[in-house]
């Protein structure tokens, strides 16, 4: 085998992982600008949103769960950023990797800041799974609506989490002896 065929399917694979952050990228961007956009509208519009909702549900009395779902949007929007953030991070490392250095100081940086993110993630999802089974205890008292919460800490998270600070190390660790060998040639 040549090294031209040793590096055709790396290339493609690099290729994969620049698509595939560049797309969860665009598609985070999106759902940024729509909760960016609607969580304030519904605050502003708070007493018609309120008003349609009785209407809709037919009872005066029905007190809708706004400032939960208002909550769940702004720590939603929260995480959207966050992955946001991640993924472009992931993006440089694959770069350092297609410009064959991989073990650049910078990458071990930008993965100690991708676990931060995905504690952050993970953190966030605390707050976001007590409002979501608020709206979920609301949404059960309504005929027309069926809600179901998962989430909180789950344990490939937290796996990814403890990953990517490892592999910070080893990118480190990987740096300094890079280092230490050009020191010595």
């Amino acid at each position: 085998m040549t090294a031209m065929q040793d590096t055709k399917p790396n290339d493609l694979l690099l290729l994969a992982g620049k698509i595939i952050t560049f797309i969860m990228q665009g598609a985070l961007a999106i759902g940024a600008i729509a909760l960016a956009i609607v969580t304030p509208a519904l605050l502003i519009f708070r007493n018609r949103v309120i008003e349609e909702f009785a209407t809709e549900a037919g009872n005066p009395e029905v007190a809708f769960p706004l400032f939960q779902l208002a909550g769940v949007m702004l720590i939603g929007l929260a995480i959207v950023v966050m992955l946001f953030v991640f993924f472009g991070t992931l993006r440089k490392i694959i770069a350092t990797v297609g410009q064959g250095d991989p073990f650049a100081p910078e990458n071990a940086d930008r993965l100690s800041l991708m676990g931060w993110l995905m504690l952050g993630v993970q953190l966030a999802l605390i707050p976001a799974t007590a409002l979501g089974i608020a709206l979920a205890r609301f949404a059960s008292e309504m005929d027309d609506i069926h809600l179901t919460v998962d989430g909180g800490w789950d344990i490939e998270g937290i796996l990814l989490v403890i990953i990517l600070f490892i592999l910070a190390r080893v990118f480190r660790h990987g740096a300094a002896m890079r280092e230490d060998l050009e020191g010595t040639v």
